[in-house]
């Protein structure tokens, strides 16, 4: 499937399907909070703690396909927004 047929949904879908069934139980283990991108037509992937230099080197192998990014060990790659602690009232 092309980069241009390949909607958000159905690559978020490929790419953790792709994950949980070949590479969890493999990388999890060792590279927890790493950031791994996912080219999901090969299978082809980068771990790095620096996600711009997992994407980068990605991309230089794979310049015309999109990509699929998680941070391993977690439910999201990144979170927006701060986190507030609760605190008792005065």
């Amino acid at each position: 499937m092309s980069p241009e047929t390949l909607n958000c949904e159905e690559l978020a879908r490929r790419g953790q399907d792709y994950y949980d069934r070949v590479l969890r139980a493999e990388i999890e283990p060792e590279h927890k909070g790493e950031f791994l991108v996912l080219e999901v037509e090969s299978g082809d992937c980068e771990l790095d703690a620096d996600e711009a230099a997992a994407l980068n080197r990605a991309m230089e192998r794979h310049p015309d396909r999109v990509f699929y990014v998680l941070r391993v060990g977690s439910r999201t790659a990144h979170r927006i927004g701060a986190r507030f602690a609760r605190r008792e009232p005065a």
